[in-house]
């Protein structure tokens, strides 16, 4: 029996709660309270569930829940239902504190909901307004952002509520949803501060927005994506085929998703990439703080970086860079890559005599004769070598020189310094080659500089606008960044040659590089020394800028790879999947088959989607079919997809509303299947005159 206090809570004030038990058994059974006894008489089916009743209250009361005649009505109810849930073990499962105030499923639905939450990973709560379908996957977002589970809370619903249309609204876009998302801001502000909301939806913790926009996450059609072919435009690719993840690995895409016409902006960085992407296409970033504390990278998409790029004097966001090279596909080549290299950075291949090489470091001319078969050198001057082809003993036939028939083949005989180039055989190549090109030029062309109190740069200077772009594609495709400036030809004062003036005739283009710890831009021993004395930094690379571009026919794409990037123009990476997060779509019956399509297919690694809606309480146009009707269909039975059904026995606002659900549904079971199907459709179609 309990004690004097216990009693007056497990009788209520006034005896309040024991009125109610009476009320609900009516004349059935006698209760008598005398003391700290209470004795029931009756039938015995109706006595053993009063004494089921009280014990389970007994246990509400030891596990800290306070009783409330709306309480004792639920237990009631989980005790005459079907199975054997306990009352106490129902409504003492914490969901989320925050803010003085426990939030805990009240029914056996309820709580069937929240275990179905946790277990699965995408989870369909179907029921009545007033239900808690919205209001507990929110409890378990914010649970779940709070315990580090995800990364950031999404919340979404279709604004086709009422009928209108968003264009016609007044206001800006922001006042124009604020309507429609208004629910799901009021549940955020019961479950977290709301003076920290503001700084949760400006770092992207929290999104809030229309269904709408999370569709929106796109490039032109136009716009090159790297695979392993080298770039296609995205426009052209489809399900199946391979593109370049951030590990340098081919990634397979698992979804296109045409777009239709989107405002696209240019997002430039700070070395002078840039790519085209629409407002709410989604990046990766790191902040100076985040990477400080070692935290992962955070999720923000175009608009949200607008207008807040500079945090004092630096750069506030940074994008990744490739963890790993490009992994092109081997290709036989007929020169050796550093030799190659070379020659491009300091060999002379015009055509008008035999091919030669200028250096002053003789290792260099060494390489050249180890790496170039069937041709030796003959020293000229300190600085000048001639490379002729080995003799045949016995050869009577006049042989072409082995140097001039590769560089015909590659396209380089005769060209002179500002017409050089890297041929694609060896920029869409191993990442051994690439890098073996790339240093070629750098021992020749190249070298480290640095500067007090500084890491190591290097620098690599051209007069050919196409080499210039090329060095950018190896650096970039080996991890790195490069800077790029131009010294003019003209108004440059003239150099000496024999001691003679000689005028510049083309553009100086100077690369400034930064490459990725573990990978050396030198073989030649002297700058390898040197750019190892002082290290060569760390790359990196800002968002600088982001301009309006204007509208274009868009696309998005969806890769498999675990964090969902993929590498774009000038080697920028980006995605559009959500990954490691918590996402709500509320009022899902009124999104279309094609919205649910792409909502679910949205989902990313590490993530969790919880969709509610009343079938019931369809918005969409005449004709229009419901997606959440159909999506039931389509899903049932797929694993790690779970469909919680709740009714009138789990509403938890007035209790009229569960006497008002339950008359339209019989109501419903009065009308005739065909317009029941029609009403699901968004109501029968009028026949036109």
């Amino acid at each position: 029996m309990p004690d004097d206090h216990s009693m007056v809570s497990l009788l209520g004030s006034r005896d309040e709660f024991l009125h109610v038990i009476e009320q609900a058994f009516g004349d059935g059974i006698d209760i008598h309270v005398r003391g700290n006894e209470i004795t029931v008489t009756g039938p015995e089916t109706e006595t053993d569930l009063v004494s089921r009743l009280f014990t389970e209250m007994l246990a509400l009361l030891k596990g800290g829940t306070q009783l409330t005649p709306d309480a004792v009505e639920r237990s009631l109810a989980m005790l005459r239902g079907e199975g054997d849930a306990r009352p106490a073990e129902v409504l003492t499962l914490d969901v989320l504190s925050s803010r003085g105030r426990t939030i805990r499923p009240k029914t056996l639905n309820q709580r069937r909901y929240v275990d179905a939450i946790d277990k699965h990973t995408i989870v369909f709560g179907i029921g009545p307004a007033g239900t808690g379908k919205t209001y507990l996957a929110m409890a378990k977002a914010v649970r779940a952002l709070q315990d580090k589970q995800v990364n950031r809370i999404i919340l979404t619903r279709p604004a086709v509520e009422a009928g209108e249309r968003l264009g016609f609204l007044p206001g800006t876009l922001y006042e124009k949803i604020d309507p429609y998302l208004r629910p799901l801001y009021d549940a955020l502000h019961d479950m977290v501060d709301p003076d920290s909301i503001p700084r949760l939806m400006a770092a992207g913790t929290i999104e809030v927005a229309p269904l709408a926009y999370m569709r929106g996450r796109s490039h032109p059609v136009f716009t090159n994506v790297l695979t392993p072919e080298g770039f296609r435009p995205i426009g052209e690719l489809a399900v199946g085929d391979l593109v370049i993840g951030s590990d340098g690995e081919p990634t397979p895409v698992i979804g296109v998703y045409p777009q239709g016409e989107k405002e696209i902006f240019r997002v430039s960085t700070q070395d002078g990439a840039s790519t085209l992407a629409s407002a709410d296409h989604l990046w990766a970033v790191h902040t100076r703080d985040d990477r400080r504390r070692g935290k992962p990278h955070r999720i923000l998409t175009t608009r949200e970086m607008i207008g807040n790029l500079r945090a004092a004097h630096y750069h506030r966001y940074e994008l990744p860079l490739l963890s790993r090279p490009v992994a092109f596909p081997p290709r036989d080549m007929p020169m050796d890559p550093y030799a190659l290299g070379l020659m491009l950075g300091d060999g002379c291949m015009t055509g008008s005599s035999w091919p030669s090489f200028t250096t002053g470091d003789p290792e260099l001319a060494d390489a050249l004769i180890r790496l170039l078969p069937g041709v030796e050198i003959h020293q000229r001057s300190n600085v000048d070598y001639m490379l002729k082809r080995v003799p045949h003993s016995g050869s009577v036939a006049v042989l072409e020189h082995p140097i001039e028939t590769v560089m015909r083949g590659l396209g380089l005989w005769g060209k002179k310094a500002p017409a050089k180039f890297v041929p694609e055989l060896y920029l869409y190549n191993t990442a051994a080659v690439r890098l073996a090109v790339l240093q070629g030029l750098l021992d020749s062309d190249g070298g480290p500089v640095t500067q007090r109190d500084r890491t190591c740069r290097v620098e690599f200077t051209t007069t050919s606008p196409r080499l210039r772009d090329d060095v950018v594609f190896l650096v970039q495709s080996l991890g790195g960044v490069v800077y790029q400036r131009v010294r003019p030809a003209t108004g440059r004062p003239p150099g000496n040659a024999k001691g003679r003036p000689v005028h510049h005739r083309h553009d100086a283009y100077i690369l400034g590089i930064r490459l990725p710890e573990g990978i050396a831009p030198f073989r030649l021993r002297r700058k390898l020394e040197k750019y190892n004395s002082t290290g060569g930094g760390r790359p990196m690379r800002f968002v600088d800028s982001i301009e309006p571009e204007g509208t274009a026919e868009a696309v998005c794409i969806q890769v498999a790879a675990p964090d969902s990037l993929y590498v774009t123009e000038d080697f920028l990476l980006t995605h559009n999947t959500l990954n490691d997060s918590f996402i709500i779509l509320d009022e899902a019956q009124n999104t279309s088959p094609e919205q649910m399509k792409m909502f679910l297919t949205r989902l990313g690694f590490g993530s969790k989607v919880v969709v509610t809606g009343d079938v019931t309480q369809v918005d969409l146009p005449n004709g229009q079919q419901s997606g959440l009707r159909v999506v039931q269909d389509i899903l049932d039975g797929i694993a790690d997809i779970h469909f919680c059904r709740l009714d009138s026995r789990d509403v938890v606002r007035h209790k009229l509303v569960t006497d008002i659900v339950d008359a339209y549904n019989r109501h419903a079971e009065q009308v005739p299947e065909f317009q029941r199907d029609a009403a699901g459709r968004g109501g029968p179609r009028k026949r036109g005159r």
